[in-house]
């Protein structure tokens, strides 16, 4: 585990009702900064297969599982596109970066004994590889691989919290895209917004924060109380 250094940000204070506490997250664009993968990865799909719809068409859709992105966008052999871009992803999975501050937030969240928990729409291949750099200890990792459906079904953040044993409303899932929004909504799970990602979030507007040490001031002062919203 990475040490915190003395400019790393307090931690949250641990439950005083001895609950066991949760944070769930997004992995692109909360914990990592994939974008330049991704556009590599769709630049090579553009090229192999003939597809001229550009790369905001298949961001605005981050999030889903590649399938039924491709079912969204009506690009044919789907299979075929998911391959290219699998490939390409991990050619270039170098050009991922960590979003400032993340790490020592999440080490942060160790420190006080809250349990972290990773539930993402990218295959398990690719994600297990980009999580390993940021040395944290998630007890549970929810891909497409598993069961259940994917997101924005409340599945994925369910079935993590059951790896867990916290209850949805001793929990937070942090994401970036409105689909993430709307998996917690039905999973009644609260829902924090990473304003550092990459989409917008939607009617009602959820608590957000402008930046993972944001995110831990939020969750330092708000008390998470059985059935409420952060």
């Amino acid at each position: 585990m990475t040490a915190l250094t003395h400019e790393s940000p307090p931690a949250p204070a641990a439950p005083n009702d001895h609950r066991s506490r949760a944070l769930l997250l997004d992995l692109d664009g909360v914990l990592l900064d994939t974008r330049p993968v991704m556009q590599k990865a769709w630049q090579r799909v553009q090229k192999i297969h003939g597809v001229a719809l550009p790369f905001r068409d298949y961001e605005r859709h981050l999030g889903r599982g590649f399938g039924d992105i491709m079912q969204r966008l009506g690009v044919a052999d789907a299979e075929a596109v998911r391959r290219t871009y699998e490939a390409e992803s991990v050619a270039t999975a170098h050009l991922a970066g960590e979003f400032a501050g993340i790490v020592e937030t999440l080490h942060a969240f160790v420190a006080a004994d809250w349990r972290l928990g990773v539930v993402t729409s990218k295959h398990v291949d690719r994600a297990a590889p980009l999580l390993a750099r940021l040395g944290c200890p998630f007890a549970t990792i929810r891909t497409p691989a598993g069961a259940g459906r994917t997101k924005p079904a409340p599945d994925p953040l369910l079935l993590a919290l059951v790896d867990l044993g916290v209850d949805p409303a001793s929990a937070v899932y942090v994401g970036d895209m409105a689909v993430d929004q709307e998996s917690a909504a039905r999973a009644g799970v609260p829902y924090v917004h990473a304003g550092w990602g990459y989409g917008q979030p939607t009617a009602p507007a959820p608590e957000t924060a402008a930046s993972p040490k944001e995110l831990l001031s939020l969750l330092l002062t708000k008390q998470l109380d059985e059935g409420s919203t952060v």
